[in-house]
């Protein structure tokens, strides 16, 4: 194959699912031999990327204000000239804003990927640009791309959010974690990981909400949150008032991290939604789909069809109610014995295994990109 050289911007490279699919993305394009270059305002995600021998580039594309998407504009088109860049992949609203006036300009092959709904009003849907190709991560987003902006069907190719097995496993050794964390043998430990942001607040309230009154009936509880973002200090301080009441550590919040596979492996129980939630299947644990815009509960077979629907985010459902989410936790963690826990866990694995693997969502990647680029031939 050509060694195509492709330049992939996103907001930033910290804490979230729509991140991480973009590391694994570059990591997979790079291993089938394209030059791969990543630009965004940076984050905890970097390393990883520069430890695969990507090259990655700071640009102020995480905010909407003039002076930075000029800064933006020229800091791109500098980029994807002095790098020879074939296509231009990007990834969240400003990124494609900006790229797709450098597309005009440069007249560079222009893929977008469509991670989740945005809102369409006060003329956003205006300055919405889809490229000329755009990857939606489920069928239900395809359905909300179609439902809202002028896009032909075929030029829109679904794909899945591909979780690295080795990486998220039953087997990772998280015995360093555990002991950072102080976490014993008794313990019952829930998990959550994603961005602490305000547009993400709604299950992250409605956790710390609950705590106290789980913590009466479950013995050795610990709340563990891994993430940042603009709200990371009120869910500290709410940790603390939780934790001055039950007078343990009931909550701990890890903040930013990029061993978020140890965390996911030491869970109990996790409770999230998006791709948080593929890779605690993937390792093997019992899961509470649980997200901002909508509620499924306990994933098995019988709640497998409405989480993939949704792309396990949980759109189309209700929200979760605090008795809802209570009776669900209290499911697993007390009325379940190990067996049936195990075999969850068992059930989830399986489904990351079979169905959502790095190797498809990277072949469906490069199969859009080759239907722009077989023209550069």
């Amino acid at each position: 194959m050509h060694n195509y050289n492709i330049l992939i911007t996103t907001m930033r490279l910290d804490i979230g699912g729509a991140e991480t699919h973009i590391v694994e993305l570059a990591k997979g394009l790079s291993r089938e031999g394209f030059n791969v270059v990543v630009a965004s305002t940076g984050g905890v995600y970097e390393k990883e990327l520069i430890d695969s021998n990507i090259k990655v580039y700071h640009v102020p594309l995480d905010n909407k204000k003039p002076h930075n998407v000029v800064k933006a504009y020229y800091r791109l088109k500098s980029i994807i000239k002095d790098n020879e860049i074939d296509l231009v992949h990007a990834h969240a609203r400003i990124p494609g804003f900006i790229c797709g006036l450098l597309h005009k300009k440069m007249g560079f092959p222009f893929v977008t990927t469509a991670h989740g709904t945005w809102k369409t009003g006060y003329g956003l849907r205006y300055i919405t640009n889809w490229g000329q190709k755009t990857v939606a991560v489920s069928e239900d987003i395809r359905k909300y791309l179609l439902d809202n902006y002028k896009i032909e069907d075929k030029n829109i190719k679904v794909t899945i959010n591909g979780i690295d097995t080795g990486k998220f496993s039953p087997d990772i050794d998280c015995s360093d974690v555990t002991a950072e964390l102080k976490l014993s043998p008794e313990d019952r430990k829930i998990v959550y990981i994603s961005r602490f942001d305000s547009d993400r607040s709604y299950i992250i309230n409605k956790l710390l909400e609950i705590i106290p009154e789980l913590a009466e009936s479950i013995q050795n509880l610990k709340v563990i949150m891994v993430g940042s973002g603009n709200i990371l200090d009120s869910v500290k301080e709410r940790a603390q008032d939780i934790n001055s009441s039950t007078g343990h550590d009931t909550v701990v919040v890890a903040g930013s991290r990029t061993d978020i596979n140890k965390f996911t492996a030491l869970a109990d129980l996790f409770i999230g939604f998006g791709r948080s939630s593929l890779e605690a299947l993937a390792a093997g644990r019992p899961l509470i789909l649980a997200g901002n815009v909508g509620y499924i509960g306990i994933l098995d077979e019988h709640s497998l069809d409405a989480a993939v629907k949704s792309n396990f985010s949980g759109r189309g459902y209700s929200k979760a109610e605090s008795e809802t989410l209570i009776n669900d936790i209290t499911k697993v963690l007390l009325q379940m014995g190990g067996e049936e826990r195990n075999a969850l866990g068992g059930f989830g694995r399986s489904l990351i295994e079979n169905s959502y693997s790095v190797k498809r969502m990277v072949k469906d990647n490069i199969d859009v990109y080759m239907q722009l680029l077989k023209h550069k031939l």
